[in-house]
């Protein structure tokens, strides 16, 4: 997916976390336009970033410093709230606009599952559309895509590197564990 902003030069940073390198990329405001979660190193995961934003630039992270300490406080510690990170939606689409914001007020240690993020957009039997949504998040985990599960509790997909071991990781940090099954469930 290639995010292309009517913008000014994109500036980006790669962050190191107990879970390894993400980034942010924000626009001339300060806006985060996308992240990303790691990648398998900081060179992936700059690689992948100007994939998806040609033309961005690394950069200091000092205009958006409130949210690098926010991302790696919860990322490391699995405490702490990314939903006063402002972002700049501009380029996502009016359906998954919504998805995001019922995900952004999913606080750290809950879960949701894919119907229940949809029956509360007002579009019951859209959990289809909500696990799409997901899959096209550019702004992991600030729209914490990490705490939509698949119906039953189960772990469901997860498009960032290490899949659905990653997003359980990430659970864990926030005191979230899914129960795995069993050899007699298999």
């Amino acid at each position: 997916m290639v995010w292309r902003m009517d913008r000014n030069t994109l500036e980006f940073a790669v962050i190191p976390t107990a879970i390894g390198e993400c980034a942010l990329v924000w626009n001339e405001n300060a806006e985060i336009v996308g992240s990303a979660l790691p990648h398998g190193g900081a060179e992936q995961v700059r690689g992948a970033v100007r994939g998806w934003y040609p033309g961005s630039v690394e950069a200091s992270p000092a205009p958006v410093a409130a949210a690098v300490t926010a991302l790696t406080r919860l990322l490391d510690d699995g405490v702490g709230d990314l939903a006063e990170i402002h972002l700049d939606m501009s380029a996502v689409p009016d359906f998954d606009r919504r998805v995001y914001e019922v995900v952004r007020a999913i606080p750290p240690g809950e879960t949701r599952t894919y119907g229940e993020v949809a029956t509360e957009l007002g579009a019951p039997g859209a959990a289809q559309a909500v696990g799409q949504a997901m899959g096209r998040n550019p702004f992991p985990p600030i729209v914490p895509c990490h705490r939509v599960l698949a119906a039953g509790r189960r772990v469901g997909g997860f498009s960032a590197r290490g899949g659905p071991r990653t997003k359980l990781r990430m659970l864990a940090t926030e005191g979230v564990y899914l129960e795995q099954p069993t050899l007699f469930d298999l």
